[in-house]
């Protein structure tokens, strides 16, 4: 009687329960949280804060594809304001960032650690798929605080470098269990030093899924500096292949 009645519960009980993920399917679940498959345009708009007060805002136009060879997303970010910075780009492909300023109509070649606005780096800008780039180990389970205060059960994770596109030496990740949404992150410089905290948000349909539309960056060492990212006017687009070439970049204009 007990084994036909623990059977009959295995039965009830959900995939996600029923069947262990691995660390790695963890955070290829919140990838595809995060990110469509499709390509995909959108709005991010960055205001920083000091004290609670903002003090700078910046507008970006996001257009990003998957490159069918790596699973990695190729990224153009385009300035769109203030308009002193209107024009200038980054442009993320292969292992490579480039920043292309229209005044001197040339590239050079950036880390993508390079802070661009406020506590946002240009790898906290783009749609990295964090499962190709990382190497992830559970190491286990917890209940934590939300951006809003709510507990969330979570998947605690550790992930190191897999390859030269990881931004950060190291990042702690922590994954819902269930919705594989993305809670919080820490991320490390290549010394072991706390660089910041990001938590994701605002979790709402967008693009045939439920995917958060904000993230806040928190300075490690000045709890004082917070960026907070939203994320608008998200959809699928057809995005031609040479819009990532470096030599095309004079010629791209945002729409």
């Amino acid at each position: 009687m007990y084994r036909i009645a623990a059977v009959l519960l295995l039965a009830c009980l959900p995939a996600t329960a029923a069947q262990a993920d691995t660390a790695q399917e963890i955070v290829a679940g919140a990838d595809r949280v995060r990110n469509p498959d499709r390509p995909f345009h959108l709005t991010s708009t960055t205001v920083e804060y000091e004290n609670g007060k903002p003090t700078d805002k910046t507008v970006f136009s996001v257009y990003s594809k998957i490159d069918p060879a790596t699973r990695q997303f190729r990224d153009l970010v385009i300035y769109v304001d203030p308009p002193r910075d209107a024009g200038k780009m980054v442009l993320f492909r292969g292992n490579v960032l480039w920043f292309y300023d229209p005044a001197s109509k040339d590239s050079i070649r950036i880390p993508p650690q390079q802070i661009l606005t406020g506590q946002a780096s240009a790898g906290d800008l783009l749609t990295e798929n964090l499962a190709v780039n990382y190497a992830a180990t559970l190491l286990g389970t917890e209940t934590i605080a939300d951006a809003d205060r709510g507990k969330r059960a979570c998947w605690h994770l550790d992930l190191k470098p897999a390859n030269e596109s990881a931004t950060y030496n190291r990042v702690e990740y922590w994954v819902e269990q269930g919705s594989y949404n993305p809670i919080k992150a820490k991320f490390y410089s290549d010394s072991g030093r706390l660089l910041k905290i990001l938590y994701y948000r605002d979790f709402r349909p967008s693009l045939d899924g439920v995917r958060p539309a904000e993230a806040v960056i928190i300075d490690a060492v000045n709890p004082a500096l917070v960026t907070t990212l939203d994320f608008s006017d998200m959809q699928y687009r057809d995005i031609p292949d040479f819009w990532f070439q470096r030599d095309y970049l004079p010629q791209v204009k945002a729409e």
